[in-house]
């Protein structure tokens, strides 16, 4: 797995108190940050709306089918690949058929 170099703004109470905890465990910030981000990250794909919206994101083409994948599993992103070319082709039939 790869890493990439981000940069943002923490405030600076939760950088003081990821400080601490960094010591504590005997880990970086960085370690802590990444578990953190890590923990939300599971919680919050458990919940159904946030599924909803992850499908909806890959739909309108604002997430790549690799993404979709990593929330919803590879079998339920297959089968929605194969909804959204199905829905793809439907509106490329109808725009054929209005122009006639």
């Amino acid at each position: 797995m790869g890493t990439t170099r981000v940069n943002f703004r923490i405030p600076d109470e939760l950088v003081e108190k990821a400080d601490a905890a960094a010591k504590i465990t005997h880990k970086n910030r960085t370690e802590i940050v990444t578990e953190a981000l890590r923990i939300y990250l599971n919680e919050i794909e458990d919940e159904d709306a946030f599924k909803e919206e992850i499908v909806e994101l890959y739909l309108e083409d604002e997430l790549s089918f690799e993404v979709l994948k990593e929330f919803v599993g590879r079998q339920d992103a297959e089968a929605v690949r194969a909804s959204k070319t199905v829905l793809d082709q439907g509106e490329d039939l109808a725009d054929e058929l209005a122009d006639l």
